[in-house]
């Protein structure tokens, strides 16, 4: 009997140990990292009342939500943004300044992402070529990678130039071909397509949203945006309105057919992210031992419809709504795969912010045109220093000149800078302009000069880059464009971030500035490895200590 006592108090001190050790883990089994593109930081006070409790509401009430946290330089588009997420650095430091520039030596564009070396995996031939060949600097799951070579890491997305930035060098990386509306790779990570992602492509899962109607989720009074809907009056004439687009779309959206890569300007979007995400972890067995793996989701539906809408309409808030519906079903899948909610660790952010709606007001803002502003200073060029195309390209706020035609002509290369800045400044709704020349000797240690020069990378970006005014967005030539990134103005550099599962305190919020370059490092410290080499922040403290 005494033995049997022995025997049972001995198999409890087991159990309560086991049980111990399974809800407080040194690290968690999977890290998810989800991004929402163009999700600016108020949206999680202004759509509040219409989100449900297991989204976006669990990870407030869960979790620990920053406040203040921005990122610190004035390149915020996509790539750029993507890549200081992953690697803790600015495009100072990680060199990518956008999808795209143009080589000095050549006067030939290079794509981030293109490499003719590659194969694409069930892609259209010559489709899916993609790499991560220019990426100059390790992520955080590299070195996660680097330091447990039997660790798992899996990015997706829809849009390829997300999938491949994110991803780094080391991350098996998925993305839409939107010829096929399937999931591929390249053979820059793969020799083949998995066996399990061919079946899912088999499924045609995607496919099946071709002919998906999207209607309101709510009625119409619970909405706080109420532009473009055509259940409300509209104020301005109907000839008017159809002009300037402020009727609703929403309800008259054409059906998609066969235009695959319309699906991305649907919430449908994020629906098929989510469910190949779902698919990865069962399939690769990710958090399924004691080593850590990763998981890189980029939401990219939230960008294309929100440039096209614009953050005041209907359709974004709608969009969102359907998002943090999509977003509860996620995180309980996630959650449920484990013993413990503190298995697993959960980031959400955001690649940056938004303007409002250029045509928001009664009329129309003036926007600034690239390719006029890129003309107009190639004459300026012709009559300071005779014929010739001085002038290769604007990319993203950055202007190439031609340097091989500057120096055949014996010029200096700093004075004709200054002097096309000097005239570059004249245009309306140019704010600031800075030269390559400047920003490589000189060091600016604060306000927009600084945001500037943490863009600026010598080898890749342009003779000159601009600032824009306030409110001000670049014209595309669709004209389809009412909202755009890229600035350095806080509604393109201040983005939610949300930390949720393994120790995260609960229900916290941190009022102090945070640099978006922290993310990489805190999760570095939080599986015991050392910083990504190119990282520039310290680990957040109120994550980090949380064990202590």
């Amino acid at each position: 009997m005494k033995f049997r006592t022995l025997l049972l108090l001995a198999l409890f001190a087991f159990g309560s140990l086991r049980a111990e050790t399974a809800t407080a883990p040194a690290k968690p089994r999977l890290i998810v990292n989800i991004v929402v593109s163009q999700m600016r930081y108020d949206f999680l006070s202004r759509f509040e009342n219409g989100f449900g409790e297991g989204g976006f509401k669990r990870f407030m009430r869960e979790g620990t939500s920053y406040e203040e946290s921005y990122y610190n330089f004035m390149q915020t588009t996509t790539p750029a943004t993507l890549a200081t997420l992953t690697t803790g650095a600015n495009p100072s430091i990680h060199g990518v300044v956008s999808d795209y520039w143009i080589d000095y030596t050549t006067g030939r564009k290079v794509a981030l992402i293109d490499d003719r070396t590659t194969r694409g995996l069930d892609c259209d031939d010559g489709r899916g070529c993609y790499s991560n060949e220019n990426l100059v600097v390790p992520t955080f799951a590299d070195a996660l990678k680097d330091y447990s070579p039997e660790s798992r890491v899996v990015t997706v997305a829809c849009d390829p130039m997300s999938a491949v930035v994110m991803g780094g060098h080391t991350s098996d990386v998925y993305w839409i071909d939107d010829s096929r509306c399937s999931w591929a790779t390249s053979t820059a990570y793969k020799a083949m397509l998995p066996r399990w992602v061919s079946d899912y492509n088999d499924e045609r899962y995607n496919a099946s949203f071709l002919n998906y109607k999207w209607t309101l989720l709510n009625d119409k009074d619970v909405y706080v945006n109420r532009r473009y809907s055509r259940l409300e009056p509209v104020k301005a004439s109907e000839q008017v309105a159809k002009k300037r687009g402020v009727l609703s779309r929403i309800f008259t959206k054409p059906t998609i057919s066969r235009d695959y890569d319309k699906i991305l300007t649907t919430p449908a979007g994020n629906t098929i992210v989510f469910e190949f995400a779902r698919r990865a972890i069962m399939n690769e067995q990710l958090g399924g031992d004691e080593v850590t793996d990763v998981l890189n989701i980029c939401l990219d539906a939230p960008r294309y419809i929100g440039e096209l809408y614009g953050p005041e309409s209907m359709e974004v808030e709608d969009m969102f709504y359907r998002l943090d519906s999509d977003l509860e079903q996620f995180l309980g899948f996630v959650f449920a795969q484990f013993d413990c909610t503190e298995e697993v660790l959960v980031v959400l952010s955001s690649d940056h912010g938004s303007s409002d709606s250029y045509d928001l007001g009664d009329e129309p803002r003036e926007r600034f045109n690239p390719r006029q502003f890129a003309v107009i200073l190639n004459s300026f060029m012709i009559a300071q220093w005779g014929a010739g195309d001085w002038v290769i390209d604007y990319v993203d706020r950055q202007l190439y000149l031609n340097r091989n035609l500057i120096y055949s002509n014996n010029l200096n290369l700093e004075e004709v800078q200054n002097r096309v800045a000097a005239f570059a400044l004249q245009f309306r709704g140019v704010s600031h302009v800075m030269t390559s020349t400047a920003m490589q000797n000189s060091y600016f240690g604060a306000s927009y000069a600084q945001m500037m020069q943490n863009s600026f990378y010598p080898r890749r970006s342009g003779d000159l880059t601009i600032n824009l005014m306030a409110g001000w967005i670049e014209e595309r030539e669709d004209d389809e464009t009412r909202s755009r990134s890229g600035s350095m103005y806080g509604y393109d550099t201040h983005v939610p971030m949300l930390w949720l599962g393994w120790r995260v305190p609960a229900g916290r919020k941190i009022y102090r500035s945070v640099d978006m370059c922290s993310v990489a490092p805190t999760l570095a410290r939080i599986v015991n490895i050392g910083r990504p080499i190119a990282s520039s922040s310290l680990p957040l403290d109120e994550i980090i200590g949380a064990d202590k």
